[in-house]
């Protein structure tokens, strides 16, 4: 038996089939292998067309059918993960009416802005855990405002995965979690916002259907399964949006775990057992995929800009021409912890919200000519994009978030043994490295959500960690965190 899992990204989609007895991913591919286009008509929009997630969707399933020999109806469950914040809107037919509004699409900030000054900053907060901002509800009242003879022909709107998932299944729902992320759900009533709704004039009835993130959403329609060479029937369980799936698929469901990844930007997702918000809006809560008005589960978000790329940075400019990032590690860790004063604060990537949006620009503090060299560099650039994960854990903090462990994926900046060691030894936390991915935890997702696994225990009981990090050498990091921090506030 398997178990086949999506992941829909704006760069890719890919799907991966899991055995079911073993937990072990069998096959899996991803489409395009460049990366999918994203159109931007004017600064700040982007668009994609859903159709195309639907065609890279079929070539990712012929792929892993073709590498795998199983019959259509050995796969008893499909599982979704998918690119969040996002906006598609169909008419009656079940037609998409135009691309959709992606999460990385700006064009909505006025219209967020404008709803948290009407429904007021503490409602907002109090209700929605968030702000508007540019989220789907904002990206909706784009639309009515600038295309309204397009919006009186919207029957239903939908995240991308809600798509994805009518298009096999022919159901239009969402979910909870789903609509907490596109700022319609009001976690006081414990219902969609009423008083969001009416705020930017929208009916009710555009919202889809509520079906459990886990559970049966739907069977795979007869025209869904030829297309795909899938069996007519098969159910699809499971849904999430990509951080909340992350989460899944790192098995973090309960308060004081916490999921990170360290790529071009870094991402913070600690799961708190309250519903709670932050005051000045620095981190954005949402419902987690275990949440229920009976036993809160929130996935309390930071996205970092500027982390990795930092890291890149210089290795392109300040490290030797030709050395690796391994490279890079040992020649940083010839240099004690907190590079001897130099402190680096990350943040040159944009705007940061954890920042209150400020846009600082990266900078170098305490460096000396006669005494610091690119290995002090190297390692303070590490140590201060830590120190911004660490930042923003302490603002979870205040929240209610108990730091004990962060899982983690081993990729990308957690390949680096400074980067895991400072991480570790200033946030207190043990940290874990798997190896998995968004779609085999779609997979593992769609398992529970069938009843194949009897709990989330057991689906991840195979989940092979790769390795344990214990914290060490606390007194010197948070000596150097203190000392970054002060410059933080420059």
């Amino acid at each position: 038996m398997y178990l086949l899992g999506y992941d829909i990204g704006s760069s890719s989609v890919k799907a991966s089939l899991v055995e079911v007895e073993t937990g072990k991913c069998a096959a899996s591919a991803f489409f395009p292998e460049q990366e999918a286009p994203i159109r931007a008509e004017r600064p700040g929009w982007a668009e994609q067309d859903p159709s195309s997630w639907w065609s890279y969707l079929k070539q990712a399933t012929a792929s892993v059918l073709s590498q795998v020999r199983c019959a259509p109806a050995d796969i008893k469950a499909i599982g979704i993960s998918y690119q969040m914040h996002g906006l598609v809107c169909v008419d009656r037919d079940k037609q998409v009416l135009r691309p959709s509004i992606i999460w990385c699409d700006s064009r909505a900030v006025p219209y967020g802005k404008r709803a948290f000054e009407t429904l007021g900053e503490k409602w907002c907060l109090e209700h929605l855990l968030n702000s508007p901002g540019n989220f789907t509800a904002a990206k909706l009242a784009w639309v009515k405002e600038n295309e309204p003879a397009l919006y009186d022909r919207i029957w239903k709107i939908m995240l991308p995965g809600d798509y994805i998932a009518m298009r096999l299944t022919g159901e239009a729902a969402t979910t909870v979690s789903g609509l907490s992320e596109g700022i319609f759900w009001d976690f006081q009533e414990n219902a969609p916002s009423e008083r969001l709704l009416a705020c930017y004039g929208f009916d009710k009835s555009v919202l889809p259907q509520i079906t459990p993130t886990f559970g049966e959403q739907g069977r795979l329609t007869p025209a869904a399964a030829q297309e795909l060479g899938l069996a007519a029937g098969t159910p699809v369980t499971y849904r999430a949006g990509d951080q909340p799936n992350n989460a899944l698929s790192l098995n973090v469901l309960n308060p004081g775990e916490i999921a990170s990844t360290a790529g071009t930007s870094g991402v913070v997702y600690g799961v708190i057992g309250q519903v709670a918000h932050d005051p000045l809006s620095r981190v954005n809560p949402f419902a987690h995929v275990n949440h229920t008005a009976a036993s809160p589960r929130l996935g309390v978000l930071l996205c970092i800009n500027g982390t990795g790329i930092l890291n890149a940075w210089m290795r392109r400019n300040v490290a030797p021409e030709h050395l690796s990032y391994a490279e890079m590690n040992d020649l940083a860790a010839s240099v004690p912890v907190g590079s001897d004063g130099i402190s680096i604060l990350p943040f040159g990537n944009g705007a940061e919200r954890m920042l209150e949006n400020r846009d600082t620009g990266c900078s170098i503090h305490g460096l000396r000519f006669n005494r610091h060299s690119r290995a002090h560099l190297l390692r303070a650039a590490q140590e201060g994009i830590v120190f911004s994960f660490c930042y923003g854990i302490e603002i979870m903090q205040q929240m209610g978030l108990r730091v004990d462990r962060i899982h983690a994926g081993r990729a990308n900046l957690f390949l680096s043994p400074i980067f895991r060691e400072a991480l570790a030894g200033t946030s207190g936390a043990t940290i874990e490295l798997y190896d998995t991915d968004g779609s085999v935890g779609a997979a593992r997702g769609a398992g529970i959500g069938a009843g194949i696994y009897g709990s989330a225990f057991e689906a991840f009981a195979s989940l092979e960690r790769l390795a344990l990090v214990e914290p060490t050498r606390r007194s010197e990091y948070l000596d150097a965190y203190d000392r970054w921090k002060s410059y933080l506030t420059c």
